[in-house]
């Protein structure tokens, strides 16, 4: 089975949402089937993961008005320890938008705490790509 460059951004995208799910199979797939070049893959795979986290970064900046409501995905113990976690390590906790469970929820924190999106979309971009490059370079150093 081939995955698309759209199936890698809507997958990258999904994952840096709420949305349980991973992208970096998807990623090392497409990387080792080489169709398409390491460098093209990042800047899809990073652009639909920041956007994600743009998703993210909207919902606690707007939607937190909702949060009472029983269809709202972010539960309070989630938003709590999120917001603890940003009050803690300020402003570059968003650099941790990357790592497994918790990156999903600094980025909502992120939102909730009114961080400017300036510097916020430079910070995940920041994490998000290096991220993937490193995949990237580990992959294509053991290839």
């Amino acid at each position: 089975m081939s995955w698309s460059l759209p199936g890698l951004f809507l997958i990258s995208f999904s994952a840096a949402t709420l949305l349980p799910g991973g992208s970096e199979a998807a990623l090392l797939l497409l990387a080792n089937e080489g169709t398409y070049g390491l460098a093209l893959l990042l800047a899809v795979a990073s652009l639909g993961n920041i956007l994600g986290s743009l998703v993210n970064y909207a919902l606690g900046r707007y939607a937190l008005r909702f949060q009472d409501r029983r269809w709202f995905p972010v539960k309070p113990r989630q938003l709590e320890r999120a917001q603890a976690w940003f009050a803690r390590w300020g402003q570059y906790s968003v650099l941790g938008a990357w790592l497994p469970l918790v990156g999903d929820p600094i980025t909502v924190a992120a939102g909730v705490m009114r961080m400017h999106w300036g510097r916020f979309l430079l910070l995940v971009s920041l994490s998000k790509s290096l991220r993937y490059a490193a995949l990237l370079g580990l992959f294509n150093g053991l290839v």
